[in-house]
């Protein structure tokens, strides 16, 4: 790299030079201003515009660069409190280009996938649901909004990730309001190497052959039964926890010490559930969950 510039040099450089430009600025402007050969400066254009930082506009011969809607420098850990905001207002009053580009903004300024899940999405699902349950958006609006927060997890699920087969998970909502609160816990395990399958919303599956179903998948994503298989349920009911306990807690016998199950949600103290960890925190699971790894070594 030209005069001992990093990536991140560059990229920062980038959005201070082109945040207030309307009319966008050719490469050769950009790489005279920035002070890094042409040719040089035309590698990363690409990058950065593969990543959503950048994009161009072609003009004749001419190819014009403008940075991305949502781009801004930010420096980790330090900015994680203006993320959450931000996100949310460009979710209810942006676009999904702004929304995704925040977060594609995030992760290459060295944000990591468990706070920005932690710190941003769950509190952006929560403040959703809190809109729709004070009447201030209607059912289409909030569905609209939680499948642009879908998409945002699936950025997160895009980053290439070497898996240990040693670690397996199985995620299960047991009603579809807990669905997106699976697939954002999905994205931390993927992140930090765990196999992951997310079932995603199975309330439908709810009937006496769930158990025999269930174990046939066990058998295809747990072949040898390497290493831990950590069984995840999230429900906003007792009833809803307590149907898939009973259903898992027989195929968890057989297994032995090397499965696991946990439960996401609300339990009453009189309610009486047999499970390895009852937890209304995704922090909590998430941190149990390296612990029972590392003790199953």
């Amino acid at each position: 790299m030209a005069r001992g510039y990093s990536t991140e040099d560059i990229r920062q450089k980038l959005i201070s030079l082109l945040e207030n430009s309307v009319s966008g600025m050719s490469g050769v402007e950009i790489s005279e201003k920035i002070g890094v050969n042409r040719i040089t400066m035309s590698k990363y254009l690409k990058v950065f515009a593969a990543e959503g930082l950048l994009r161009q506009k072609n003009i004749g011969n001419l190819t014009l660069w403008f940075l991305e809607p949502g781009q801004e420098s930010f420096n980790f850990p330090d900015d994680y409190f203006k993320v959450q905001p931000q996100y949310a207002d460009y979710l209810v009053k942006g676009t999904e280009d702004q929304v995704f580009s925040l977060i594609r903004n995030c992760l290459n300024s060295g944000g990591t996938v468990n706070r920005l899940i932690l710190e941003v999405i769950l509190p952006a699902i929560d403040y959703v649901q809190k809109l729709y349950d004070d009447g201030k958006i209607g059912t289409a609006e909030r569905n609209l909004l939680r499948t642009t927060i879908s998409k945002s997890i699936q950025i997160f699920n895009q980053q290439s990730m070497v898996s240990d087969p040693q670690k397996n998970v199985v995620l299960i909502s047991a009603d579809s309001q807990s669905s997106l609160l699976s697939e954002a816990v999905s994205a931390v395990y993927h992140s930090n190497g765990w196999r992951v399958s997310n079932l995603g919303d199975m309330s439908s599956a709810i009937d006496v052959l769930f158990d025999l179903d269930f174990q046939k998948l066990v058998g295809k994503i747990w072949k040898q039964k390497p290493g831990i298989l950590i069984v995840v349920v999230f429900s906003q009911t007792s009833e809803g926890l307590n149907f898939f306990v009973d259903s898992i807690s027989s195929i968890k016998e057989k297994s032995g010490k090397k499965m696991k199950l946990a439960l996401c949600g609300k339990v009453s103290k009189k309610t009486k559930i047999e499970s390895d960890l009852i937890s209304e925190k995704i922090d909590d699971i998430l941190q149990w969950s390296q612990t029972v790894y590392a003790n199953s070594k």
